[in-house]
């Protein structure tokens, strides 16, 4: 009966740690994807992607630098949206979704530009999340004045 619990315990504290490693790779490879969609990722927004998975999703700092650097060998081979919101969206509650979307904009402000295939990005993923557009909005401009408040934005 104690091996029994043992077994249970071990295999709930593995499908958790599984789980964390699944955030961790859609949220990595969601940013890049955001990054990538002007055809460069700049140094500020692999530090702000670094910064955000870390700090504003408290992911392990070493295992961030792991699944980046996977994360950007892949970055041709880009999934569907889909294939990331599909997920999110079961696994996110809405305040976190809208988190996420306030960090992609980060991400994509921190070059200093937004072209439009970025903003075209994030409001599909805004709509495939079920975030409203005035919540989107929102996230935008909280995203900016952070940004501008800490001079992260580069012109």
């Amino acid at each position: 009966m104690i091996n029994l619990l043992k077994n249970i315990l071990n295999t709930q504290s593995h499908n958790e740690e599984i789980e964390d490693n699944k955030n961790l790779e859609l949220l990595s490879g969601l940013m890049i994807e955001a990054a990538y969609t002007d055809g460069k990722i700049e140094k500020t927004e692999l530090n702000k992607i670094r910064f955000s998975l870390v700090n504003i999703f408290d992911e392990n700092s070493k295992e961030v630098d792991l699944v980046l650097d996977k994360a950007l060998k892949n970055k041709n081979n880009s999934k569907s949206l889909h294939h990331y919101t599909s997920y999110i969206n079961k696994h996110f509650d809405n305040d976190k979704k809208i988190l996420l979307i306030e960090t992609l904009w980060e991400i994509v402000l921190s070059d200093g530009e937004v072209h439009d295939f970025e903003s075209n990005l994030i409001r599909r993923l805004a709509g495939l999340l079920y975030i409203s557009d005035v919540n989107s909005g929102n996230a935008r401009k909280r995203a900016l004045n952070k940004m501008v408040k800490n001079n992260d934005i580069r012109s």
